[in-house]
């Protein structure tokens, strides 16, 4: 039979050829396919297209760094009031440049930049290459800033005393440059007759303090009120007395008597003439303590004036040594010891903190005390130098107050706070400025797309990450494209979600007051998880669907529907942000009243 001709394969090829078997044909087979995956995949692109795709990205950088000073310089000047934390930022900033030691209840980086901002150009902050410097800077800045940008860990006090130093011990204070502690010299130990102050040894509680102000009606007895106060006050000074006498301990006629472990003593506040006294009506905040107030007229009193003074973990007799004893004041007719609870006092009492005289004697900081100014002409005076503190310890110092102080925040009246499961969903804004429809209103929301996406793909992502975990994890074949991708979903993606529990998280477990804007931090996260989620994914589409002609078009498309649905938001919601005037959004008259998607939205 004649061979086949035409277009039919040669008898050779119908034939396996000799010598193609087993690994050999394999290879073969292999070579083929991966030349055929060379010639189907994109040609390499050449130099001049290399460098065509950098200056396009310059040119986006530069657009996106255009548009970030349109939309935040304008009407930059309006309200022409200061809006919120604004009242503080600038003012602290000058405290840097000046090298003025302040109190802040937040760690110091971000408002040490802008002090550098302002020292560099007057206040004038570029603040895109900040954010571009931002990836870089989050993982070794991260503790060091406030929420969301950002004092106590001045590491090493300025040269100028500012404000707040009360909030530190005696012996940081004496690092201090301009505070009366400072290269000071000062009476070693106490005597009668002293004038003094007595700080507790607490952080952030302050100094034992007293001023004309009466308890109210209803707070236990209407005496003098006794408080705590952060700050260095004439109001502080206190003259320490014998229990039993009235007369003068600094009449040159009689001999110095010092204060010993274990005496009996009355504390008469030098600006009012009362003593120091307790009795068994009830705390004002603290139950189950006692009342503290201010008793008597020019030092005369009752016995529940009385107090024994005591040095923690010292023999009777001993004398009492200013700045280093660590005293206690126990009440000698209810057996109470002389503390601070740390409990903000409502506006009657100043917003200073609540002392009161607690029957539990177990020792603690809040009933531990020191004496630090010491004015007695009958004493010599020894320098404080001595006294000074290590670098290591007004650094832990510095870093504890802090933590403290921000723990002790407390909402004050009619202040709008908010709690943080209201964050992610953009459940309630808050008010910058303005309350009525004759202000100038600037009120603090998400953009909802933003918002409510970054949502929506932190659960599409915790769904898509543990789909493709579960298949990886069983061995499942994944083309190389899919694997690819779904590398840079899961490392990517699972570091960024990382960063957003770890800054939006520890938030539940805060005493302190709270704000919308704390959620800030945890919101770039949340974002850049959206950008990594939809990116995947787009590419993902794009290569399942390579058969269809638009298939590049994927991608590109759903990103730009992402930019315009943000964009459109903005355009939507901007009054908010750039200032309001007229009626309220609950009013259907307010050009507004569309927009408030939500009844919690109080604009």
């Amino acid at each position: 039979m004649p061979p086949a001709t035409g277009g039919g394969l040669a008898e050779s090829e119908l034939r396996p050829r000799r010598g193609r078997c087993g690994p050999q044909a394999a290879r073969a087979a292999g070579r083929d396919v991966a030349a055929e995956a060379v010639a189907r995949s994109p040609k390499r692109p050449a130099w001049g297209s290399r460098r065509f795709e950098a200056v396009g990205w310059w040119a986006l950088l530069a657009l996106v760094t255009l548009l970030s000073f349109a939309t935040r310089f304008h009407r930059l000047d309006e309200p022409p009031h200061i809006c919120w934390d604004e009242t503080h930022f600038g003012k602290m900033g000058s405290y840097y440049i000046n090298r003025t030691f302040f109190f802040d209840v937040h760690p110091p980086l971000g408002k040490m930049l802008i002090g550098l901002a302002g020292y560099l150009s007057g206040y004038d902050v570029l603040c895109i290459p900040w954010l571009l410097a931002g990836p870089l800077c989050l993982p070794h800045c991260t503790g060091s800033v406030q929420v969301p940008l950002g004092s106590t860990a001045h590491s090493c006090p300025p040269h100028l005393c500012g404000p707040g130093d009360g909030f530190f011990s005696s012996a940081f204070q004496a690092r201090l440059s301009g505070n009366n502690l400072h290269n000071a010299s000062i009476p070693e130990h106490l005597a009668y007759g002293s004038v003094i102050t007595v700080k507790n040894l607490r952080m952030a509680i302050g100094y034992l303090h007293s001023h004309r102000h009466l308890y109210p009606e209803g707070i236990g007895a209407r005496q003098q009120q006794v408080t705590t106060y952060l700050h260095k006050d004439y109001n502080n000074l206190w003259i320490i007395k014998k229990h039993n006498t009235n007369s003068d301990p600094l009449d040159p006629s009689f001999p110095v008597e010092f204060v010993r472990h274990g005496d009996i003593i009355r504390l008469e506040h030098k600006e009012t003439s009362r003593n120091l006294h307790s009795h068994y009506h009830e705390a004002p905040m603290t139950r189950k303590h006692y009342q503290v107030t201010g008793y008597g007229i020019n030092g005369t009193g009752d016995s529940n004036d009385f107090w024994r003074i005591e040095v923690v973990n010292r023999k009777f007799g001993n004398r009492i040594k200013v700045l280093r004893s660590r005293i206690r004041f126990i009440h000698l007719v209810t057996g109470c010891v002389l503390g601070s609870s740390g409990k903000v006092l409502p506006k009657w009492g100043w917003e200073q903190l609540e002392v009161t005289c607690t029957p539990y004697l177990k020792e603690t900081l809040n009933s531990i005390w020191n004496v630090e100014d010491h004015i007695n002409p009958k004493l010599p005076n020894i320098s404080l130098d001595v006294l000074q503190p290590s670098f290591p310890e007004i650094l832990l110092e510095s870093h504890m107050v802090m933590i403290r102080g921000n723990s002790g925040l407390k909402p004050k009246d009619n202040e709008f706070t908010s709690k943080p499961w209201h964050w992610p969903i953009n459940y309630q804004g808050l008010r910058f400025s303005g309350v009525n429809d004759t202000d100038f209103r600037v009120y603090l929301l998400g953009n909802p797309v933003v918002w409510w996406l970054n949502l929506l793909s932190i659960a599409l992502y915790l769904l898509s990450g543990s789909i493709i975990a579960v298949a990886m994890q069983r061995g499942a074949r994944l083309p190389a494209e899919v694997a690819g991708l779904s590398q840079v979903l899961l490392r990517g993606g699972g570091q960024v979600l990382l960063g957003w529990t770890l800054h939006y998280f520890p938030f539940f477990l805060m005493g302190r007051v709270l704000y919308f804007h704390h959620y800030f931090p945890a919101m770039l996260f949340s974002s850049m998880l959206t950008g990594i989620l939809w990116d995947t994914l787009l590419r993902l589409c794009a290569w399942g669907l390579a058969s269809w002609p638009l298939a590049r078009g994927i991608h590109v498309a759903g990103i730009l529907s992402l930019l315009l649905g943000t964009a459109y938001s903005f355009y939507l919601f901007h009054p908010l942000a750039y200032g309001m005037v007229g009626p309220l959004a609950q009013d259907p008259q307010s050009p507004m009243a569309g927009l408030r998607w939500l009844d919690s939205w109080d604009f």
